[in-house]
């Protein structure tokens, strides 16, 4: 079993959070996505700029690291939303989640998820949503299991391709 620590991003993690955010989509997404839309929207989506305009503007993002090695293992940004779909006072967004492949399944991703809802709770916001692509059956299940249903879709696109996503919510009490 790894063990990991979980701490809050700070605007000085900002490199860090596009490093692992680049690793984690790559080691997601590599055979569902082309190489060259892949790498363009990772210079866009996953720089450092990126993530220190989301730590400067209400969001807030945790980094899950190797114990032994302080090595990023994945993150998760909450951030307001931004999706398409009815949206109550206070919603927000759990716009990223990511894990390297190898350690889901251990209980960090759980972990990291309960970061977030407490995040949310002490926000007093009434809800968490967030995007997913629909064939990430995997996240879906974990989703579910976690107390989120779906209440919409989305398109979301890399490169040319567009992908059909879900979005889903969580009341928080």
């Amino acid at each position: 079993m790894t063990e990991y620590s979980i701490r809050q991003a700070s605007l000085d993690d900002a490199q860090t959070l596009a490093h692992i955010g680049v690793a984690t989509f790559v080691d997601s997404y590599t055979s569902e996505i082309e190489g060259p839309a892949m790498m363009a929207h990772c210079t866009r989506e996953h720089s450092r700029a990126m993530y220190a305009t989301y730590l400067e503007h209400e969001a807030a993002a945790w980094l899950l690291e190797h114990a032994e090695t302080g090595a990023p293992m994945g993150y998760a940004l909450v951030c307001p939303p931004d999706l398409p779909t009815e949206l109550q006072d206070g919603d927000l967004e759990l716009k990223r989640i990511y894990l390297l492949s190898r350690f889901h399944g251990s209980g960090a991703g759980k972990a990291l998820l309960n970061v977030t809802v407490e995040h949310a709770q002490n926000l007093g916001a009434p809800r968490l949503l967030l995007g997913t692509y629909e064939e990430n059956f995997r996240a879906m299940a974990f989703y579910q299991r976690e107390g989120f249903e779906t209440i919409g879709t989305r398109k979301f696109q890399v490169g040319d391709k567009l992908f059909d996503d879900i979005i889903m919510a969580r009341d928080i009490g």
